[in-house]
């Protein structure tokens, strides 16, 4: 059987050319996830992962689709290898069903595992350069300084309810406890 497994990273993206695809591949049942591929808890992967018989393909569309980690991958992969099941990459060009198969997927995912590594530590790169500049990430305040300073007065007085507290000042109460939580 020729299973196939398509994967998109956020709620916001759609599957559609990855389905596609996938059912011009000849795909008999396809798994779909919306899951950070950074995530190792993906349940339709393991599902498919679970219904694997000896003599089965694996196709996706993209090796990140199907895995972030070099290591992730490759172990699936030989597990799959060891399970008499091949692996199937279409726009990587991989089927790890033949000699020249196995060895562009091992070059394709030290590559990925490469370009990844990189992102990374431009991203480090450039959340430091913007701290140096005295910029932090991140959602602004809602309270200012002097509000946090009125809601622990307020909070240490005991005349009026958290929950009345978080209504006069726009928040929910849990931004009231982390307040009042607060060493000032």
């Amino acid at each position: 059987m020729i299973f196939g497994y398509a994967r998109v990273s956020t709620k916001d993206q759609n599957l559609d050319s990855q389905l596609d695809a996938l059912q011009k591949a000849g795909c008999e049942k396809i798994f779909m996830e919306k899951e950070s591929g950074a995530k190792d808890d993906r349940p339709e992967r393991q599902r498919m992962l679970d219904q694997l018989r000896a003599g089965d393909t694996v196709i996706v569309y993209k090796l990140d689709r199907f895995s972030r980690s070099m290591i992730d991958l490759i172990q699936k992969a030989e597990e799959l290898r060891q399970r008499d099941i091949a692996f199937v990459s279409l726009t990587d060009g991989i089927a790890t069903n033949t000699p020249t198969g196995k060895m562009q997927f091992n070059v394709f995912a030290a590559f990925a595992e490469f370009q990844r590594d990189i992102i990374r530590e431009n991203t480090k790169a450039g959340l430091a350069a913007a701290r140096a500049r005295g910029r932090t990430g991140g959602r602004k305040q809602k309270l200012t300084p002097k509000q946090e300073k009125e809601i622990h007065t307020l909070y240490a007085k005991g005349d009026i309810s958290v929950t009345q507290i978080a209504t006069a000042y726009s928040v929910h109460r849990n931004t009231i406890y982390n307040i009042v939580g607060k060493k000032k």
